[in-house]
Parts: structure tokens; C-alpha cells; sequence
């Protein structure tokens, strides 16, 4: 495999480590600076030049791409996906861990759990805001900070108010979340490779310092992630289109709760402190991805005019709950279920004689027609009233 590494860096320790992975594994390897790309478009002909030369072919490349150059870096990876090289992370994936507004608006609709947290611009909704996510203490945070830059800690809601206040007229955007108490001071950054964790840590904040980050001074211990903290990072993961992520969770009393994730986790630090090889890891996917690429079976099953893949809802009433995929009839009407998503269980190519439950999910691939009338129509949610008191002004009636 000739793999092309993404990196502006490439003697700090992530990108050293990864060379010399791939290099044991006999793999051709080359650092490329992003930044020294030119984008090349033509009809029917996308290109890359690097330091104004044609690229070299590569079969696959692994981005590394830092916070500051992040709109052009996503442009260079976006273009690696044009010309059908494979890459461990798209750039739509790195776009939306990038922006944490974006991550957890992504997430907010899936059962993944999350901080309640709120963003607003007018002066007006802070307070608000402030109440609907809990209250004081409350967490603000910067949009684009990273290592624990730009995350502050309000002990009361005049000093939140002060310094949304501030941030907000420096231009800058800010995220208002829910401070959970039961996990001051800590938190589980999971090292998410394909669809697994591969390593763990619990970072400890140290003194008054209330942000866990080893930037920050932190401690870290090694960790054997239960089964539901598992699931949880690699769903999140998922979700955002990352097949290779840092997965920040805190350790909230209700369950795991997504704080953020890194779609270019730095290795030093979970590799010094559980002693495994997650550089091995990361090429040892990379690899067998190229050796048996994903297929997109939304595009390479629609070819036959009038076939496509469909994902059908089993719901609570349905007269298929009980029935085996055998019994249901799909196979008579030429359909043919390829995965079955049970909660967080993925069942790919499931037997005829497993049995249906309400809530599975069905991706199957027909024609279209015949399974049109097994789609539920899509209804809006009805939100749940909010009912919010705000605490009265002193001196008032």
C-alpha cells in the first residue's frame, strides 16, 4: 500500500508514529504538507498538484488536519475523494467534528447522549438559555476552541452573563452547556479505529483546574471501557462520518454524554498511557480498506432502473413484530434485508429465522415500488412543552 499522510507537522510525535507503523508493515509512506496542494478541476478530470508537480498515485491517505487550516485542508481531502483514493476520514466527517455546534446538532437527533446546551446571539436569550440548560454553574465555550482553550467554567449567572457578554462582542461565538457535577474534573477520551475502540483513557484534572485536557496538566489512567461506552463512541463516530476519531465523554450519572470528538486525535498521550500500538491500528484498518473498500450501496445499487435500497421501520403494532424475516414475506417480494439495526447492534446479512422486533430497522435492497408502501410516512415530532420559570428580580412584587 502507498499511503500519503496529511500533515503539517511531520516530526511531531502522531505523525512520526504513524510513518514508522506503516513502514514495519511494509507500506510505502510520504508525509504531505496540506497546505502545499493546488487543487486542480477540469470536466471529467479531477487532479491534485503538490509542491507544483503531479501527485504521485497513492492508494489511500490518512488527514491530519489541524483547526487552523481546516476549510482548506477539508477542500485537499474532499478532492483525494474525487479520485476515488481512499480516505480514513471524509471531509464531510471532519467538517462536522470541527464545529462543535455542528457535531452536537448532528447528534441532538439521534439517541446518543449529550449535554443539554444551548447557542444564542441576542443579549435578551442568554439568560434564558442559561435557565433552560440548568442553571449556574454552566459551561461556555468558543466554537472553534481546542485543548481546552476557550472552555470556561461560570460559577454564577451574573459572571455567565458577563462573559457571554464579552466573548459575543469579540465576535465571537459561544456555546452555552450544562455543567455535570457528578464528573468535575474528569473525563474518558475512547480512541474510535472502523467499528471499534481500540484504546481508552480517563483524564484527571488536577488542582482547581476544572478542564481534564493533558494540554491543561491533566493526568491520565488507562481504562476498559464497559460495553454501553463503547457502542456509544463508536456510534458517535458513525453519526459524523469518522471511521477514525477521539471520542471525549463525560461521566454523567444518566450514562455516557458526547462532550466532543477529534477527527485528528494526537496519539502521544493515549499510546504512553495504555502501551499499545494505536499507530499499528490505525495502518492495519487503512490497509484492509483498500484491500476491501466500503461499498456505497446507495449509488452501486440503483444501476437497475427501478431497484434501490430503502431502509423500512419495523414499529410497536406492526404485524411483522414476532414474525422471522422468513415468515414477514420480503423475500417473496423480492426484497432482500442486508442489515437489521437493533438499538445499537448492527446485524449485517441476518439470518431468515431471526426474529423481528418493534424499533428494528431494515436496510433492504428491491424494487422500489414494492417496497414504497413499507416506508412509514414521515411525521413531525410533536415538541414537548417547555416550561420555564425564571427566578424573580430582588425586589420585585
Amino acid at each position: 500500500m502507498k499511503l500519503g499522510i496529511l500533515s503539517r507537522s511531520p516530526r511531531c510525535y502522531s505523525t512520526r508514529r504513524l510513518r514508522e507503523a506503516a513502514r514495519q508493515r511494509g507500506h510505502q509512506t510520504k508525509v504531505l504538507d496540506t497546505q502545499q496542494f493546488c487543487i486542480d478541476l477540469e470536466r471529467g478530470q479531477p487532479d491534485l498538484f503538490f509542491r507544483r508537480r503531479p501527485l504521485p498515485d497513492f492508494d489511500a491517505v490518512l488527514p491530519r488536519i489541524g483547526a487552523s487550516i481546516t476549510y482548506f485542508g477539508t477542500a485537499v481531502v474532499r478532492q483525494f475523494e474525487q479520485m476515488d483514493v481512499f480516505c480514513a476520514n471524509s471531509s464531510a466527517g471532519i467538517s462536522n467534528s470541527r464545529d462543535k455546534l455542528r457535531c452536537l446538532q448532528i447528534l441532538s437527533r439521534h439517541h446518543v447522549g449529550i449535554p443539554q446546551s444551548a447557542f444564542v446571539r441576542e443579549k435578551d436569550d442568554v439568560l434564558p438559555a442559561i435557565h433552560r440548560v440548568g442553571g449556574a454553574p454552566v459551561v461556555i465555550k468558543l466554537l472553534e476552541g481546542t485543548q481546552g482553550i476557550g472552555v470556561l467554567l461560570a460559577e454564577s449567572v451574573r459572571s455567565a452573563e458577563a462573559i457571554i457578554e464579552l466573548l459575543q462582542s469579540q465576535k465571537q461565538n459561544v456555546l452555552i452547556q450544562k455543567f455535570v457535577a457528578e464528573s468535575r474534573g474528569r473525563d474518558i477520551r475512547a480512541f474510535v479505529v472502523g467499528d471499534q475502540v481500540v484504546a481508552a483513557m480517563r483524564r484527571v484534572a488536577q488542582g482547581q483546574e476544572f478542564r481534564s485536557n493533558v494540554h491543561r496538566g491533566g493526568l491520565t489512567e488507562p481504562l476498559v471501557l464497559d460495553e454501553t461506552y463503547c457502542e456509544t463512541a463508536v456510534r458517535a463516530a458513525q453519526i459524523l462520518g469518522l471511521r477514525i476519531a477521539g471520542v471525549d465523554m463525560l461521566e454523567a450519572s444518566d450514562g455516557p454524554q458526547i462532550m466532543e470528538i477529534n477527527s485528528s486525535p494526537g496519539l502521544e498521550g493515549i499510546e504512553k498511557c495504555t502501551q499499545l500500538d494505536i499507530a499499528g491500528a490505525i495502518v492495519d484498518y487503512i490497509s484492509a480498506q483498500v484491500d476491501f473498500p466500503e461499498i456505497d450501496l446507495r449509488q452501486r445499487l440503483t444501476v437497475s432502473r427501478g431497484y434501490g435500497v430503502t431502509e423500512i421501520h419495523v414499529p410497536d403494532g406492526s404485524h411483522y413484530v414476532g414474525q422471522t424475516i422468513a415468515e414477514s414475506g420480503l423475500r417473496e417480494r423480492d426484497i432482500n434485508v442486508l442489515t437489521l439495526y437493533r438499538g445499537t447492534t448492527v446485524i449485517p446479512n441476518p439470518r431468515s429465522e431471526r426474529r423481528l422486533e418493534p424499533g428494528d430497522r431494515l436496510l433492504c435492497f428491491g424494487k422500489l415500488e414494492l417496497m414504497r408502501d413499507l416506508i412509514p410516512a414521515k411525521t413531525r415530532r410533536r415538541r414537548r412543552p417547555k416550561v420555564l420559570q425564571l427566578p424573580r428580580e430582588s425586589g420585585s412584587a
